[in-house]
Formats: C-alpha cells, structure tokens, sequence
C-alpha cells in the first residue's frame, strides 16, 4: 500500500491559498452537485457533446472529478478509473509504458480535449492526471460522435485550462513510498481585471523510483493556456510538453523463480517438480540498467472555441497537433514456448531477448461544429452537426534479438552491461514500420425533448483512408445510434439505446486477395436512473448486449483473416448515497465477455474479470470545528 503526504507552500502564495480555504467547502459542495447533474463542460469537451444532465441521457456515463482523483489517491491515469462500473483499469498490473483499459470487456481508446490522444502502441507520453480536470466514461458505441472506437466506450479527459471561474492559486509538495516525489504549480490569472482575458499554467515535476528495482517514473510537465472569454465569444489555447524518464516495469518474471520456492503461493507440483527451490520477490530487475528505458516526449498546441452566431446557431470547434517520441529499450528471460524452462534450476536464465524501438507519432485533428437551439411544435430540439479530419501518422523502427546466449541468474544477477549487443547488431535487425491513417467525418444529431420524453438520435458518414509499406485501402461507414428517455415526477428514468461502432483493420485478406473489412460493432442498452427529488443520491442501473465482429486472426504464414467475435452481455449498478456528512460510492458489474471463433468454440476475454464490485466512502463535516475536513 502506497503512503502519500501533501502539504501546501503557503510561503509561496499565501493570498491563494488563503482564498482557497475560505471557498474550500463551497467548491467542494458544488462539484459533488456537478458530478450528479453535468457532463463537465459539455459545449466544448463534454463526452455527449450535449448539454445534457447525466441522468437525462439515454445511455451510461461515469464522471471522475478532480476531487475523486485526490480521494482515491491515484498516481497515474489509469488509477482514476478503478471506481468506475464496468471498467477494467490496470489490468495487468501497474505499468509504466502506458494506461490500459477496457470498457465492457474492449479496449478503449483515450480522448482529451475532445480528440483522441493515443495511437499505436509505445510511441507517446502518458497523460499526467495532474493536468486534468476531470474524466468522463462514455459507455458503448461512439462512433456516431468520435468516429473509430470500440464499442464498449472510449474514455474522455478534460484538461485544467484557463477561464474567468478558475483563478485561484496552488503549489502541492508530495513524498511517497518508492522514493517518491512530486511538486506541481496550479495557478490562473486575471490578466485583465474583468475576466475578458485569462491565464492559467499548470507544472509538475516528479522524481520517483517504483516497486520494480532500478525503474525510475520521473516526469516533467508544463501546461499554460491563455483563454478570451467574451459576450459571444470564448477562445482558449492550450499548450502541454511532457517528457517522461524512466523504464519498464513489467519484467515477465518466470514462474519458476517467484511461484515454485514459495510458501505463499500454491502451484501445480508437475510444474515444479522438485528442482525450483528458490524464489525471488517481485521487485527483482531482469534487465539492465545500463540498457533498458522508456523515456518519452510529447508537444501539443490545442485550440478550442465557441461563437453564438445568434440565439439559436452556435459555432464550435477544436484544433490540435501532437507531436510524440519515444526511445524504448528492453531485455527480459526470453519465453521459449509452452512446457520450456525458462531458467535453470540454479537460476541461470536459458536465454534473453533484447528489444529497441524508437518509435513517434504525430497528429493533426480538427472538429468543428455547428449547434442549434430551436422548437418544432411541442418538440424541444438541439441539434448538432460537425466535420471532423484527423491525420495521424506512426512510426517505429524496431529491432528483436530473440534468446541471445547469456549468463544472467535471477537469482544473483549482475548489471555490469557486459552482454549488451553492440549497435550494429541491432542496426542489422532494424524493420521500420511506417503508417498513415486519413479519416473525413460528417455526423448529426439530434437531442429531443417531448414532453417529459428525451429522444437522441444520430448519424455519421466516416471515410478512412490508411497506407503502410504493405497496404494502401479506403474504408466508409456510417453507423447510427439511438436512444430514449422517460423522465417521471418522482426521479426515476427509464431508457433504451441502440448505437454502432466501426474500426478500420489495415491488411490483406487471405481467403479473397483483398483488404480486411473493417471491425464492426453494435450495442443494445437498457436501464434506469433514479434520483429522489431534492436529493443528490442516486442509482443508475444498466443491461447491455454488445458484439464486434471481423477481428482478425492470423493463420499459416502469418497471414490475416476475418474470423473473431467479441460478445459481452452483462448488468451494471452505479449509486451515490448521501447520508448527511457521509458519501457512499458503490459501483458493481457482472459480465460474460467471451471470443468466439468461426467455428463457434467460445474463449473468455483475457484479463476481464466476470464479477467487479467497489465501495468509497467519504467523510465531509459541514459544520462545526472539523467543518472543511474530508476523509
């Protein structure tokens, strides 16, 4: 268990700070209302796009506050996640090379700011949650509104940005386990005395080790933004580098050197046998630390803006380019295949396997959007229209050098940098991939209001254009979705939802010569929620039967053929119960997540558990001594 300790410079900034403890309460109050009314703020970021108070939409979405980033101690992206109903965070341990999580048992792609961030794998910075303002967890498809996604959800993160509600100044100063140290700077300005011109910059610098011995996760950001906030006008920009220092903390242990000379854990004997009588502990470094690393850097320039044309279009739009590298190093005790040791029993490693890839990414995306207020009859509408272009290119150039001779033992290991290969050799087993994705979007809208019924319904027309060295296809879809709300009297809503996803999968076809089609999905939800009048509680409760097919699996060769299928179907609880000071978070999911192949024989989904359950409680006097307090 981790131990964290934080204290505020008030040398530094007193008249902040001191700002700060006398609307503490206030602010904290109105984000827990936030969190059970709003969407952020959706006319630029919001995961909807719409306006809409969270339990008037026709479909799931989870909120995660700056608050309940601090509540829940999270150190990294991925640890914000970890309360969330249906969301599988950190399936695979802590990791340094990046955040990965799965919505309703798929992958999930990661937004900021309304574009998405991540592309390929390993060739980027994490996000640092100190940044940030909140997340937000759009369940199902949405692909009517983003484009290519998977259809469990995508998760969508707000950054900290300037505006005429966020002046106020912080220096945080922490010390953890591992070494651990971090100070970030939060402060915004009034350059202008009215609130028309407004500054903010957010830094963080972090010196840390990790669990895993010689793994440092050692970052440095810098976020100014400057916005103008208007009568019809709001224009922000926002400016992030991040570089990060460190290296892999995922060394793929062997078995036989953690499990089998341990009297914690119970393993198969036959796999043990009686050779395996020492253990290491977790920590121990199977790579060399005159080798390995995972050091990253990431430039982004975002641009994001609302005009009212006039009481009923408003204009809106979102700008931005990336850029990304990283210099990936790694050796790991190679895996020689099923029933193979791979070490000896005196803890000699049979063989180990050295990987480089320098790696990069760069992005241009752009969103612009037109929305409009207006009535039909008794029919309330707010109807959004955008065009979205995105072009994204990757490259890796990256070498493999499977289980080269060494003398390496677990168990007494030695780092002197004596068995690294020299730069030709990896020079001479260099292969560099490099891709370019195109993608040209029109989509539409519609948020209906009738009476006490809510009808959401859209469209989007998604043409992909992707080349590699090997491939050059066009793919077009247009996936729909639809959903409907009934608000009662009394708080309780009920709702259905039917939406679709695509992906595009660049590769050849084995059985027809020509491109894979592209991963096609589509989901079906229903549930409610419900929220006793004048209160903040609140229960929502979703069932939902998804599938994607044409996922590829490789054949004979190492050619590619449409032949997978993912089906999920399961249930959700989300619910917040107040109870005067105290605050009740309880999240559960159960789920069948399942691959099926194409003769029908179904696999469970590796690293997604059935059966999820979560509690967080928060204490939060709001009168007396301890008034301000929360724990």
């Amino acid at each position: 268990m981790r131990f964290m300790v934080s204290c505020a410079a008030a040398a530094l900034m007193a008249s902040g700070l001191s700002y700060a403890e006398e609307t503490e309460a206030e602010e904290e109050a109105e984000a827990r209302q936030e969190t059970v009314i709003v969407t952020g703020t959706p006319q630029i970021f919001g995961a909807t796009k719409f306006e809409i108070p969270l339990l008037e939409t026709p479909r799931s979405l989870s909120i995660i506050t700056e608050d309940d980033f601090r509540d829940f101690g999270a150190l990294a992206f991925s640890n914000t996640l970890n309360y969330t109903a249906g969301v599988t965070s950190n399936a695979f341990g802590a990791s340094t090379r990046g955040d990965f999580t799965a919505i309703r048992g798929l992958d999930a792609p990661q937004y900021l700011d309304n574009a998405q961030v991540l592309f390929g794998f390993y060739n980027n910075a994490r996000t640092e949650i100190y940044t940030l303002e909140q997340v937000e967890v759009l369940k199902g498809p949405a692909s009517v509104l983003y484009g290519q996604a998977a259809p469990g959800g995508i998760v969508s993160a707000i950054s900290k940005i300037a505006g005429p509600d966020k002046i106020s100044r912080e220096v945080t100063i922490s010390a953890g386990s591992h070494d651990r140290y971090q100070a970030g700077l939060d402060a915004g300005f009034d350059l202008t005395g009215d609130g028309t011109w407004t500054a903010r910059i957010v830094g963080l610098y972090r010196d840390a080790d990790t669990e895993i011995d010689f793994v440092d996760d050692n970052s440095f950001v810098i976020a100014p933004s400057i916005t103008y906030t208007g009568d019809r006008t709001t224009l922000s920009a926002l400016f992030n580098y991040t570089e990060t220092d460190g290296d892999i903390n995922a060394q793929f242990l062997p078995l036989a050197a953690t499990a089998c000379g341990s009297s914690d854990v119970t393993i198969d004997p036959d796999f043990c046998g009686t050779t395996y009588t020492q253990s290491v502990d977790n920590s121990r470094y199977v790579g060399d630390p005159n080798f390995n690393r995972y050091d990253t850097e990431a430039t982004t320039f975002t641009l994001l803006g609302t005009h009212e044309l006039n009481d009923v279009i408003t204009l809106e739009g979102t700008a931005r380019y990336r850029d990304n590298e990283a210099e990936y190093d790694q050796v790991w005790i190679s895996f020689l295949g099923d029933g193979n040791p791979r070490i000896l029993p005196d803890g000699t490693a049979i063989g180990r396997t050295w990987y480089s890839a320098p790696a990069g990414s760069t992005q241009l995306a752009l969103d612009a959007r037109l929305r409009a207020k207006f009535d039909t009859g008794v029919i309330k509408h707010e109807v959004l229209g955008g065009v979205n272009y995105q072009d994204v290119e990757t490259n890796i150039n990256s070498a493999l050098l499977y289980a080269q001779p060494t003398t390496f033992n677990i168990f007494n290991p030695v780092y002197d940098g004596s068995e690294i290969p020299t730069a030709a050799t990896f020079d001479a087993a260099r292969s560099l991939d490099e891709d370019e994705t195109v993608a040209t979007d029109i989509y539409l809208t519609d948020h209906m209001t009738i009476g006490n019924l809510v009808v959401n319904a859209g469209v989007r027309f998604s043409s992909v254009e992707s080349e590699d060295a090997a491939n050059d296809q066009s793919d077009e879809e247009t996936p729909i979705s639809i959903g409907a709300l009934y608000k009662t009297d009394f708080g309780l809503n009920p709702y259905i939802s039917y939406s679709e996803s695509f992906r595009a999968t660049v590769g050849t076809d084995v059985n027809t010569g020509g491109p894979l089609k592209p991963r096609k999905g589509e989901q079906t939800e229903v549930g409610f929620k419900y929220q006793p009048p004048g209160s903040n509680s609140y229960l929502i409760v979703a069932y939902f039967d998804l599938e994607e097919n044409n996922l590829v699996e490789f054949v004979a060769g190492g050619q590619t053929q449409p032949g997978l299928t993912i089906e999920a179907e399961g249930f959700e609880v989300e619910a917040l119960v107040e109870l005067g000071d105290f605050a009740f978070d309880f999240d559960f999911r159960n789920q069948d997540a399942v691959e099926v192949d194409e003769n029908g024989t179904e696999l469970p989904r590796p690293s997604e558990p059935d059966t999820q359950f979560s509690l967080w409680g928060t204490w939060e006097p709001q009168t007396g001594q301890l008034a301000g307090f929360r724990a």
